[in-house]
């Protein structure tokens, strides 16, 4: 159970399949917003060149990542790609403890499990493509699957789309720039309110 806190910062949830532009979204907007900084994930994934730790992720080994899933230190994680990731539930409130609000991006589920957590300082934001085929050409483009992951991300597209109604906001970003300026203005309106 989850103790109560005089919570002062606010947590903004980016949820969208990938390919969809949500990365490049929270970047722009994090440029155009200075009361919002960006969340820091864990993960048990080695440490790249040129990564820091608290900067680019918190790392973890397998054991301490899966001691913290069975203590509840997690507000959401998940196994992909042969790694766990996750949003550190202690890391989350020292941040909207000191007034800061935070900007996470999130699964489907990690998303909805931040509005069960913070239902009233939560905005949960989804983001669509315009079209599957839109999606797929997206993914196509980066060249970085083979037939295999193309199909994986797109099993799990369909799968992240029929969640899109339990969320706040739904935003089709068929116009980067346009898209960019709608989900700012929607953030600032949310962080704004009392």
């Amino acid at each position: 159970m989850i103790e109560e806190r005089q919570q002062q910062g606010k947590l903004v949830v980016f949820s969208a399949p990938s390919g969809t532009g949500k990365s490049t979204i929270a970047t722009r907007v994090l440029e155009r917003l200075h009361n919002i900084r960006f969340s820091v994930s864990a993960t048990t994934r080695q440490k790249r060149a040129g990564e820091e730790e608290g900067v680019n992720y918190y790392f973890l080994d397998r054991e301490d990542f899966e001691a913290k899933i069975f203590s509840g230190g997690f507000i959401e994680y998940e196994f992909f790609f042969g790694n766990y990731y996750g949003t550190l539930l202690d890391k989350t409130y020292n941040v909207i403890d000191s007034g800061v609000n935070m900007l996470l991006d999130l699964d489907v589920k990690g998303a909805l499990n931040v509005k069960k957590l913070f239902p009233e300082t939560a905005l949960l934001l989804f983001i669509k493509p315009p079209s599957m085929a839109v999606l797929k050409e997206r993914l196509k483009g980066r060249e970085s699957e083979d037939e295999n992951g193309l199909n994986v991300r797109l099993e799990r597209a369909y799968l992240e789309l029929g969640y899109a109604d339990q969320f706040d906001e739904v935003v089709v970003n068929d116009n980067l720039d346009k898209t960019v300026d709608i989900v700012t203005a929607i953030i600032s309106k949310f962080l704004s309110k009392t």
